[in-house]
């Protein structure tokens, strides 16, 4: 009995369904971070492809450099696997965590600097008119 071949996808249902371009899923695929069977001139995406590349954009969507999501993305595969992967992970999370906190202060400090400088210009206004 016959195994049913596992699917595969083209570069352009990967950019479809990732909500990326071809350039973007080509440039991964140079950086290493993805590595599709290649057929001739055609790029074949294997579920482990589509996988690398969820994780890929959802690093980048929280804001870790590719050079990070390839280190956690890599170590999946190799020792100590996903326990590590996972423990590696999670001291990045709280690394990033702290990184946009402070973030979000310095945006909260600016909000209230721009407050008080609105208020003072409109009472300034207020006595000149």
């Amino acid at each position: 009995m016959t195994r049913p071949a596992s699917p595969t996808w083209s570069i352009a249902q990967v950019a479809e369904e990732f909500g990326v371009t071809h350039r973007t899923v080509r440039h991964y695929e140079e950086l290493g971070l993805i590595s599709p069977e290649r057929r001739g001139t055609q790029r074949v995406y294997h579920r482990r492809d589509r996988t690398r590349l969820n994780l890929i954009l959802r690093g980048k969507r929280l804001g870790f450099p590719l050079e990070e999501i390839r280190k956690i993305v890599d170590m999946y595969d190799e020792q100590p696997g996903e326990a590590g992967q996972l423990t590696y992970l999670l001291d990045q999370i709280g690394d990033r965590r702290l990184e946009l906190e402070r973030r979000r202060k310095d945006i909260e400090d600016s909000l209230t600097e721009l407050d008080d400088l609105e208020r003072r210009c409109r009472e300034d206004l207020r006595r000149l008119g």
